[in-house]
């Protein structure tokens, strides 16, 4: 897979068109699993104001939502969608619902957990709101914990971002 960057997988957006990574070739993104009933939910927010603010320089955040850690988003895609635009007012890219871990990972899942291993080597995503710097190369940088907030992210994206 060497050579392979975020700009050569697929996924469903959340009203189940295929999109094509490459369409956001250049950009500098935040990929984030997410999930609608967790502790770190209220990180939309956060995320938003990002997206908000750094949007207009290339800067995106793509939405992953996952049920994999104690069922904390268990509606359809329709749900979440709503769900994210009426309580935190998400414009982002969100994606249809996925599974980062185990055998039915997602394939952009598997590349970012190899790319960017989290604490003591493990490849293996710990719990909603992890979250994926990729450069405007379409390389992974850094993966950040559930418990960073969005707003610590910035001065990094900020780095990778055009002046």
């Amino acid at each position: 897979m060497a050579g392979t960057t975020v700009y050569d997988f697929t996924a469903k957006d959340i009203k189940g068109t295929e999109r094509s990574l490459s369409d956001y070739k250049g950009k500098v993104l935040l990929i984030v699993n997410t999930a609608s009933k967790c502790g770190f939910t209220p990180q939309f927010e956060g995320l938003q104001a990002l997206h908000t603010e750094l949007g207009e320089r290339g800067f995106e955040v793509l939405g992953f939502p996952c049920n994999q850690f104690l069922s904390q988003d268990p509606g359809n895609d329709d749900a979440i969608s709503q769900f994210c635009s009426l309580n935190y007012g998400v414009d982002f890219p969100m994606f249809s619902k996925i599974e980062v871990n185990g055998d039915g990972a997602h394939p952009l899942f598997q590349f970012l957990k190899r790319e960017a291993k989290g604490l003591m080597g493990s490849e293996k995503v710990k719990w909603n709101f992890t979250k994926f710097l990729v450069g405007p190369d379409g390389r992974v940088v850094r993966r950040y914990p559930p418990t960073t907030k969005p707003e610590d992210i910035r001065k990094d994206i900020e780095k990778l971002l055009p002046a």
